[in-house]
């Protein structure tokens, strides 16, 4: 297993995270990094009016299918997981180039500030 990993949830576990918690958020960074590219790319699009998901053809830019809605499902596993810890927040960043998903401690963000300007001072998790 790769040194990284076993980084990311430890850095989580200081943080009061149980290791079961550590290891699904972890898990929900992935699956949300690989929604963020596929969107990135063009082969996820959301319709603008249901919000449905579908796989577009990236030749064509035709829409093939319906696509399985995994970012939903990642964000509702994530907030019932944060809800177990209500000192903790989360912010998901839908750039692929960065960690998706950082854990935000109280202190992290100013009184005041928005968490899109200092979400980087929170604990990426990859």
């Amino acid at each position: 297993m790769p040194k990284f990993k076993y980084d990311a949830v430890s850095m989580l576990r200081t943080l009061g995270i149980t290791h079961d918690d550590s290891v699904a958020l972890r898990r929900i960074s992935l699956t949300l990094h690989r929604w963020h590219e596929h969107e990135c790319n063009g082969t996820i699009q959301r319709h603008e009016e249901s919000g449905l998901a579908y796989w577009h053809n990236m030749m064509t830019g035709k829409r093939i299918c319906r696509a399985r809605d995994m970012e939903s499902g990642a964000i509702n596993r994530l907030g019932a997981i944060l809800a177990r810890y209500p000192e903790l927040g989360s912010y998901v960043q839908g750039d692929p180039r960065g960690a998706s998903l950082y854990i935000i401690r109280p202190g992290d963000i100013l009184p005041g500030q928005s968490v899109d300007s200092y979400y980087s001072r929170g604990i990426a998790v990859y």
